[in-house]
């Protein structure tokens, strides 16, 4: 199964919504499947909720977005790295690569 990068993100987050216009396109390119999770969607958010608590349990440390890379985030997930608040394009995808160079020798990028 891919590996997944869930977007934790605020619709009244400035950031977020400027990441927005190229997070999602990064990810596939890296072929990475991509799940955008607002805040404000509760629905969606319990869907994800567990994922998001198992890395940050009261969700202090958590950045504004915060994108969770995992495998298997349907069922018994693992979480394999994260990033971390705005970013321009290109850095954004080297911190994506650089969480899939540490976690797996074989994926191609």
């Amino acid at each position: 199964m891919p590996l997944a990068v869930i977007k934790f993100s605020s619709e009244d987050c400035g950031i977020c919504h400027k990441m927005s216009f190229y997070d999602k396109k990064v990810a596939e390119e890296l072929g990475l499947e991509f799940i955008d999770v607002k805040m404000q969607d509760t629905a969606t958010y319990r869907k994800y909720r567990q994922i998001l608590l198992t890395q940050y349990p009261d969700k202090s440390q958590m950045g504004w977005p915060t994108y969770i890379i995992c495998d298997s985030p349907e069922g018994e997930f693992q979480i394999v790295g994260e990033v971390k608040g705005g970013h321009p394009k290109g850095e954004f995808r080297s911190r994506l690569q650089a969480v899939l160079g540490s976690t797996s020798a074989n994926q191609k990028i």
